[in-house]
C-alpha cells in the first residue's frame, strides 16, 4: 500500500498506545497460553492451543496492520488550521433539517473515528460531503434511502493537545 493516511496527533496516540500493548502484554500473553497448551500433549486434538494459535494470529496481524497505519500517517497540526471552511480535524456544527436538531462533529482519520463521541471519519459520505464547504452552506446527503439537509452552523479547529489540556472543548 502506498500514499499518507490523514491523522489527528490523538489518532496516532491511540495507535502508538494499542501497538505498545499488543507487542509488550498481548503478545508475551499468547505465547504463554500456547506453551502451557503445549504442555497438555497431542497437538492435534488440542483445543486450548487451536485457540491459542488463532489468537496469536490475529494479535501479529493487528500489529502489522497498525505498524502499517503508523508508518504511512501524516498527522495534520490543528494548531495550523483555522477558518469557517472545512477541512480534515474540523469540528464542524450542523443544523439538521430546519431546526430539528444541532450535532457536532469531528472529521478525523478512519482509524480513530468513533460516531458515539462525535468522531466521524474522513471516508464517511457525510464528511466526504462537508469537505471544502463552510459556515452557512447546506449539504443535502442521502442516507437511508431519505433525504437529508444539513445547514453548516459553524467550524472549528481544536487541536488535540489543546482538547487534552481541557478536555470539555
Amino acid at each position: 500500500m502506498s500514499g499518507s493516511i490523514p491523522m489527528t496527533e490523538r489518532g496516532l496516540r491511540q495507535l502508538q498506545d494499542e501497538l505498545k500493548n499488543l507487542t509488550f502484554v498481548e503478545r508475551p500473553q499468547v505465547i504463554a497460553e500456547i506453551a502451557k497448551a503445549r504442555s497438555y500433549g497431542d497437538l492435534s486434538e488440542n483445543a486450548e492451543y487451536a485457540a491459542a494459535k488463532e489468537r496469536q494470529n490475529l494479535v501479529e496481524r493487528r500489529i502489522r496492520y497498525i505498524e502499517e497505519r503508523i508508518s504511512r500517517a501524516q498527522v495534520v497540526d490543528l494548531r495550523m488550521l483555522s477558518g469557517n471552511k472545512v477541512f480534515f480535524g474540523a469540528h464542524v456544527l450542523l443544523e439538521e433539517g430546519e431546526g430539528e436538531r444541532e450535532v457536532e462533529y469531528q472529521i478525523v482519520g478512519a482509524d480513530e473515528a468513533n460516531i458515539q463521541e462525535g468522531r466521524l471519519s474522513i471516508e464517511a459520505p457525510l464528511a466526504k460531503a462537508l469537505i471544502g464547504k463552510e459556515v452557512g452552506d447546506f449539504i443535502t446527503l442521502t442516507i437511508a434511502q431519505k433525504k437529508k439537509e444539513f445547514l453548516i452552523k459553524s467550524v472549528k479547529y481544536i487541536s488535540d493537545v489543546d482538547s487534552c489540556v481541557n478536555p470539555s472543548l
